[in-house]
């Protein structure tokens, strides 16, 4: 049978650590999170750009500040998972900023309603509950670490009017795999969301906004045109 090179208590010391050696970088990823969510509720044409540059600089930051950093101590596979969320990064970075092709846009669109409560319960809600399950700072999993980040991007990424690259999905859900069986083996209750969102990245891709084909894995198609 599979199991882990650490133990939960070794993942939660993991976590003390990161959190008093980046301190106050805590505040910094926040309002980078913030700023992200009010970003997709202003029209101006440089958001869009921003939103996409923020979220690149979350997963660059997860990169190298967590998994290099002190996630390899413990678990080999985080130089991996490094590999994985610079990818990501590159992916919000070209497709979002270089080439514009990730244009958010605020509605009463079922899927950008889901997006908003995937944002909300990331910031809010995904710490209230790690705190009631006995979490206590700084062994507690902060936003800018890869669980309640991932369920902020895959949220912000529902906010994206079609057609767009479905790759900017790519790693997020495959670290909602990850994460959800990192969570059943320690016994990390709040990261079973990762669950849901995996599902709703999933769903986003086959059929967002219920309206199938509009994704695309890589397009040159101007965003006005419709197929």
């Amino acid at each position: 049978m599979m199991s882990l090179p650490f133990n939960a208590d070794q993942f939660l010391r993991i976590f003390a650590q990161y959190n008093q050696a980046v301190w106050p970088m805590q505040l910094v990823l926040n309002g980078a999170a913030l700023a992200c969510a009010a970003l997709l509720f202003c029209a101006q044409p440089w958001a869009s750009r921003t939103i996409a540059l923020l979220l690149a600089g979350l997963w660059l930051w997860m990169a190298v500040a967590y998994h290099y950093t002190f996630f390899a101590l413990i678990n080999p596979a985080a130089w991996w998972f490094g590999v994985l969320f610079l990818l990501a990064a590159a992916a919000f970075d070209w497709f979002g900023v270089i080439e514009d092709k990730l244009r958010f846009r605020a509605s009463r669109d079922p899927w950008k309603l889901t997006g908003a409560m995937l944002i909300v319960f990331a910031v809010a809600i995904y710490p209230l509950i790690s705190y009631v399950l006995g979490r206590r700072y700084p062994a507690a999993p902060t936003f800018g670490l890869p669980c309640p980040t991932t369920i902020f991007t895959i949220g912000a990424l529902l906010f994206a009017e079609p057609p767009l690259p479905r790759i900017v999905f790519l790693v997020p859900i495959v670290w909602c795999a990850i994460g959800l069986l990192a969570a059943l083996w320690l016994g990390l209750l709040e990261d079973l969301s990762l669950l849901v969102a995996g599902l709703v990245g999933l769903a986003a891709i086959f059929n967002l906004h219920g309206r199938p084909g509009k994704l695309v894995w890589h397009s040159n198609t101007p965003h006005s045109v419709r197929p």
